[in-house]
């Protein structure tokens, strides 16, 4: 049986929507996943494009997945009540690699510090970034639609991955998951009804919310994932960019 991590977020609603296979699955922040993957504690995994990058040699990916947004993320939120160019230093949240790399290109002259720490703004991602948009009156910068005005891409925030060779079965998960993201765009009201009934949002909250996010992995979230990568490297976050190896199929045109 597939060990299939899940990020603990609601942001994997759709992809485990109709989901019809039966794994163990493994749920985590994304940095958790990262290090059990690479741990050899779950089989596939979606992960920080960050980390991937940084062990790319170890990793195999799957071509059709991703975790990303054309604009507005919702759940990659900068939280300061000063204009981003004053912002000197961000407390960041220890659940992201992705996220915390796109803040240092975005606000490159800003400090770094751990969450709980006095600092001029706040780096939170997933449920809690979430629910701080919705909750707080204080200035969110949505860090999806930051990168989308700086480069007119999507932000790719996490790819699908497993170890070289892939485990068997990873081929069949991976069509499996495209088929239960389609059921969920398929049954949008359902989908967050359902997850209103979990969480406690107005329906019509989530349900802007998932519209948000992408989960295919094209030509354009290829695209801005390169040009991710690249600004990365420029700002010391990685040696070099690495190439996409992917998992048995080859790659979708």
């Amino acid at each position: 049986m597939i060990r299939l991590g899940r990020i603990a977020y609601l942001n994997m609603a759709p992809v485990f929507f109709g989901l019809d296979i039966d794994v163990e699955q493994v749920e985590g922040v994304p940095t958790e996943l990262n290090r059990a993957l690479l741990a050899g504690r779950v089989d596939v995994a979606p992960i920080s494009s960050v980390a991937w990058a940084r062990n790319a040699e170890r990793l195999l990916v799957l071509p059709r997945l991703c975790v990303s947004s054309d604009g507005a993320a919702g759940s990659v939120q900068l939280v300061t009540r000063l204009p981003l160019e004053r912002v000197g230093s961000i407390a960041v949240t220890p659940e992201s690699a992705t996220s915390v790399v796109l803040a240092r290109v975005l606000v490159p002259d800003a400090e770094h510090v751990p969450l709980g720490e006095p600092a001029d703004a706040t780096l939170l991602i997933g449920d809690a970034a979430l629910r701080s948009a919705y909750d707080d009156p204080t200035p969110h910068h949505d860090l999806g639609r930051l990168w989308r005005d700086r480069t007119g891409l999507p932000m790719v925030f996490a790819l699908w991955a497993c170890s070289d060779p892939p485990p068997p079965g990873t081929a069949e998960l991976e069509d499996v998951l495209v088929t239960s993201i389609s059921r969920a765009r398929e049954e949008p009201e359902r989908l967050a009804r359902d997850c209103a009934q979990r969480y406690g949002y107005p329906a019509g909250f989530l349900a802007r919310y998932f519209e948000r996010l992408r989960y295919d992995f094209g030509p354009r979230e290829r695209e801005g994932l390169q040009a991710f990568l690249d600004l990365a490297t420029e700002a010391g976050e990685l040696d070099a960019v690495p190439e996409l190896r992917f998992a048995g199929a080859a790659v979708p045109a």
